[in-house]
């Protein structure tokens, strides 16, 4: 089997409750490594510059798009997102396992540049749970939810982009079935051409 760790994007509606998961998941098992994104949105209560983002201005932002710093990166509901580079290389490099939670557009661009990604989406089980999850957040204006339900309508045009759909309706199983998805990726042959190649020129010598 591969050393190579798996890069895998996990893309899905807003209040589909994606960075529950990514907790969730990391929590259960220690062979993940989550991808810290770069935004210039502002922290929510109990969020830390590093953990959950690096909170960076446009300015900044800018410079590690013109440095060739970031993986993919897009614009979201008035903000900007990116994926550092260097960090996600090193850990799948290291046998790392790296999640990448990013919306659809970072996603293509991520499967563009690295065709082995697995693309996973989330999505709650149906429209009227994943507005009343927004609701219930507390820090959203209406102005705001609006907003992320007329993204979700968009983004729902991109579904079948992805390679597999996680329903988010009972945690623990959705976290569970991630998991499943994920280590079976450390077997298909696309990922195993160093393995291929040695056992290929073994046999010859036999």
């Amino acid at each position: 089997m591969s050393d190579q760790g798996i890069l895998a994007v996990v893309s899905g509606f807003s209040g589909a409750g994606k960075g529950t998961l990514m907790k969730e998941l990391l929590r259960r098992y220690d062979n993940y490594a989550l991808s810290v994104s770069a935004t210039t949105r502002s922290p929510r209560a109990g969020e830390v510059h590093g953990r959950e983002y690096f909170f960076v201005s446009e300015e900044e932002f800018d410079r590690l798009i013109q440095e060739d710093q970031l993986i993919e990166y897009a614009r979201y509901v008035r903000h900007s997102y990116g994926t550092p580079k260097s960090y996600v290389t090193e850990q799948l490099q290291a046998g790392k396992d790296v999640i990448l939670e990013i919306e659809i557009q970072g996603a293509l661009k991520v499967k563009e540049k690295f065709p082995d990604t697995l693309l996973l989406f989330v999505s709650a089980p149906d429209a009227a749970e994943l507005k009343r999850r927004l609701a219930g957040r507390g820090s959203e204006s209406e102005e705001v939810i609006r907003a992320r339900l007329d993204r979700a309508k968009e983004e729902a045009e991109g579904m079948d982009c992805y390679d597999y759909l996680l329903i988010n309706d009972d945690l623990d199983a959705c976290v569970e079935e991630m998991h499943r998805i994920i280590q079976a990726q450390h077997a298909k042959m696309s990922n195993n051409r160093r393995f291929i190649e040695r056992i290929r020129s073994e046999l010859a010598e036999c």
